[in-house]
C-alpha cells in the first residue's frame, strides 16, 4: 500500500484531481479522442480516482484498512445496480463519504461506475458516471458532520445527488448526438430526462431513509474499533 508522506503534495492532490484533472481528462475525451478510445480516458480517471483515495492515507495500516472498507462498499454498490430501477448506488457512496471521509467517497461513487460496468456495459459515458458518482461522494464526505447527524438532511441530498447526477449525464447525452454543447439542446436533454431524474431523485431518498442508519452505525463501529 502506498502512502504520500508530504502534506502539502497530499492537500493539492485532494483540490486538483477531482476539480482538475479529472474533468480535464474527461474534456479531452469529449472533444480531443475519438469515441471509440473511450478506455483511454475510463482507464486515467479510474487511475485518478485511486490517486485521489491514497491521498488521503496517513498511515500504511489504516490506509490498508481503510481501503478493505471501501471495498466491500463499492461491492455492494455493485450488486446493487442489478437492481431494477431503483439503484442504490448513490445512497452506498453517500454513506461511505459521511462515514470514511470524501476521497473514499469519490472512490467508492468512481469506481462502483467503472466496475459495474463491465457487466452493464462500458462507453464514453462511464467516464461522465464516474465524475458524476464520484464528485456526489466527495460533497457528502465534505458535509459529512451535518449529514451524519440529521436524517432529513441526509434524504434532501440524496433528492439533490439525484438531480445533480442526471444534469451531468445529460451532458453526455448531448455531446453524444450533437455537434458541441447547445444550451438548448441541454436544456431539451433535461426535460426529456425528468421523468428518469425523478425516479431516481426518489429512489435515493428512499434508500437514505432506509440504510443510513444500519451502515452508518456498522461503519462507525468498524472505524472506532480498527482505528480507521
Amino acid at each position: 500500500m502506498i502512502v504520500i508522506k508530504n502534506r502539502t503534495l497530499r492537500k493539492i492532490l485532494k483540490i486538483a484531481v477531482p476539480f482538475v484533472l479529472v474533468p480535464g481528462c474527461i474534456v479531452l475525451g469529449s472533444f480531443v479522442f475519438d469515441e471509440k478510445r473511450y478506455a483511454f480516458v475510463t482507464a486515467a480517471v479510474t487511475a485518478l480516482a485511486l490517486l485521489l483515495f491514497v491521498a488521503g492515507f496517513e498511515k500504511k495500516k489504516t490506509g490498508t484498512r481503510r481501503l478493505v472498507l471501501c471495498a466491500v462498499m463499492t461491492a455492494l454498490s455493485v450488486v446493487g445496480r442489478f437492481i431494477p430501477y431503483f439503484k442504490p448506488v448513490t445512497a452506498l457512496t453517500v454513506i461511505t463519504a459521511a462515514y470514511i471521509g470524501d476521497e473514499a467517497g469519490f472512490f467508492v461513487g468512481a469506481l462502483s461506475a467503472v466496475i459495474s460496468n463491465f457487466f452493464f456495459g462500458q462507453g464514453p459515458w462511464t467516464p461522465f458516471q464516474m465524475f458524476a458518482w464520484g464528485m456526489i461522494g466527495l460533497a457528502a464526505g465534505a458535509l459529512g458532520k451535518y449529514l451524519r447527524g440529521n436524517k432529513l438532511l441526509l434524504v434532501l441530498y440524496g433528492v439533490g445527488a439525484g438531480i445533480a447526477y442526471s444534469m451531468v449525464m445529460d451532458v453526455w447525452t448531448v455531446l453524444w448526438y450533437g455537434e458541441g454543447l447547445g444550451m438548448d439542446m441541454y436544456l431539451s436533454a433535461i426535460a426529456t430526462a425528468l421523468p428518469y431524474t425523478a425516479l431516481y431523485a426518489v429512489s435515493n431518498a428512499v434508500f437514505l431513509w432506509l440504510i443510513a442508519k444500519p451502515f452508518g452505525d456498522k461503519l462507525a463501529r468498524v472505524k472506532l474499533k480498527y482505528g480507521v
